[in-house]
């Protein structure tokens, strides 16, 4: 019986290309927060794309998914985390966890690059076919399945100046960016594209040039502005809910309220479900969150019920304890805050998954802008929400700043809130909006418009931060535009890769 026959299928490239793959697809992942290596990220992903663009077309799909594995085991190794908040329930998961996401992401590339090796007339136009494949997917994953923009190709610039490029094209446009300088170091040498990679690396200098400028620009206040306290209450997930640290977290969080402020403050800002009671059956908890504020305004993540559905809020209260605006979580977490489906499920007979019934979170209706006052025009996102630059652009109005608020405890110490800190800056640099981010464990702290953390809270500590908000950017292209030029490009070039491939000096060699 042939039942291992498919591994040693012709459809499949041997074991050392598949190895190789992979490793370019660790040393890609590389660039990508907290390591931050970018020359590395393009080097690898230059070396990436000349290996596929010299593959069997059958191979190149199978190549390009151990390298989308690979990137995979370096950036996203933290999905693991919230298995070992209970280890002794959920840890056996956690490698189960890791390799769905690999070969989720590993698909992705599989099928971008699959389609792009497929377009090109040789090895230049094949890699060149190969990186606007990978781009696609990079938007198609921004998307699909409600979307999960994390660790795109453009992400390796977060931190340089070439990341102010996003306040035209967006992170899309980054990517790119990215791949298409990733294509000039495939061929290094070749005839007839020496000078269009001078062109694009001339380019790319100038960008960073540009950047550079761009963040040589002092940042504006306006003449009164917002004062803003962020709280962040150091609360360890595994130890967060227990009976007897509960009340210690949420005593840590009315003291860093009540402590002197230097100047008057306008808001004080809590994380993501930092009270251990529902909204609307909160004893005298809100009484005491008021207390806190000595007349402040407080905005805090909570839980609240309606019925059977469960909601993760934010509230903001007074300093009568009366609810001033309130925010449900719309974009929520697949299979972490529901289970998609769950609903229709219900309908039925099987109700486990149905957030309808309580098993799980309920999305809220649409994204807002909360009118605070003194504090000004704030477009709310809880935790995950900040991912999405989609979302963003989907409220009624340009708000004055963004509140962020957050619990990254659940994704551990290292990569996790790191990279989930990172997106944060992107979407600041996008719309030209400073972003005030409170964490449950860290990192908390202010980012002004051009997406550089101005003042923070590290993690695991205890602690709050007095910040004046800056003021907002004028209007940026990409909030205007979004990423519908940036994808239209990418589509147009696949498009036209075929028929127009051979302009570039490129013969096509012998397949291997």
């Amino acid at each position: 019986m042939r039942i291992f026959g498919f591994m040693r299928s012709p459809a499949r490239p041997v074991w050392n290309v598949l190895g190789l793959a992979f490793l370019a697809g660790c040393g890609i992942g590389l660039g990508q927060v907290p390591v931050s290596l970018w020359p590395v990220a393009i080097l690898a992903l230059g070396l990436l794309l000349r290996f596929l663009s010299r593959q069997r077309p059958a191979h190149v799909a199978w190549a390009a998914f151990m390298a989308g594995v690979g990137h995979t085991c370096v950036t996203m190794y933290w999905i693991t985390e919230p298995f070992f908040v209970e280890p002794e329930v959920f840890g056996w998961m956690a490698p189960f966890a890791l390799a769905l996401m690999g070969a989720g992401f590993g698909a992705f590339w599989a099928a971008g690059a699959g389609l792009g090796a497929r377009l090109g007339h040789g090895p230049v136009t094949r890699a060149l076919g190969i990186a606007l494949g990978l781009g696609l997917t990079d938007a198609i994953r921004s998307y699909a399945f409600t979307g999960f923009p994390w660790v795109l190709f453009g992400h390796i610039w977060i931190g340089t100046p070439v990341a102010q490029l996003a306040s035209l094209t967006g992170q899309l446009g980054l990517s790119c960016v990215t791949l298409l300088l990733a294509v000039t170091l495939s061929f290094p040498g070749r005839k007839g594209g020496l000078g269009a990679g001078l062109c694009l690396w001339l380019g790319a200098a100038a960008i960073w040039g540009w950047g550079q400028a761009r963040l040589a620009t002092p940042v504006d206040y306006p003449a009164r502005p917002a004062e803003i306290r962020i709280v962040q209450p150091n609360a360890e997930q595994k130890l967060k809910w227990l009976p007897k640290y509960r009340a210690l977290f949420f005593q840590r969080l009315l003291d860093e309220s009540s402590a002197p402020a230097k100047t008057p403050l306008d808001l004080i800002v809590w994380p993501e479900t930092s009270v251990p009671f529902l909204l609307n059956w909160p004893g005298d908890g809100l009484e005491m969150v008021a207390q806190s504020g000595k007349g402040v305004p407080i905005a805090l993540g909570i839980q609240r019920s309606d019925g059977d559905r469960y909601y993760n809020s934010l509230a903001v209260l007074d300093g009568q304890a009366r609810i001033t605006a309130l925010y449900d979580k719309v974009h929520l977490v697949p299979f972490g805050e529901y289970i998609p489906f769950g609903d229709a499920l219900a309908k039925l007979g099987i109700s486990a998954f149905a957030a309808q019934e309580g098993n799980g979170y309920s999305a809220g209706r649409a994204e807002t802008v909360l009118d605070l006052g003194p504090a000004g025009q704030v477009q709310p996102l809880i935790c995950y929400e900040a991912v999405f630059p989609q979302d963003i652009r989907h409220a009624p109005e340009r708000p004055d700043w963004i509140m962020q608020i957050t619990n990254d405890a659940w994704f551990g110490q290292l990569s996790g809130p790191r990279q989930h800190l990172s997106l944060s800056q992107m979407r600041a640099i996008e719309f030209g909006l400073p972003v005030v981010r409170a964490a449950n464990t860290g990192i908390s702290g202010l980012i002004d418009p051009y997406g550089r953390l101005r003042e923070r809270i590290g993690m695991n500590r205890e602690g709050h931060l007095d910040v004046a908000v800056p003021k907002a950017l004028p209007v940026t292209v990409y909030a205007r535009l979004g990423d519908w030029p940036s994808i239209t490009a990418m589509l147009v070039a696949l498009l036209l890769l075929r028929g127009f491939g051979l302009i570039i000096v490129d013969r096509p060699r012998a397949e291997v």
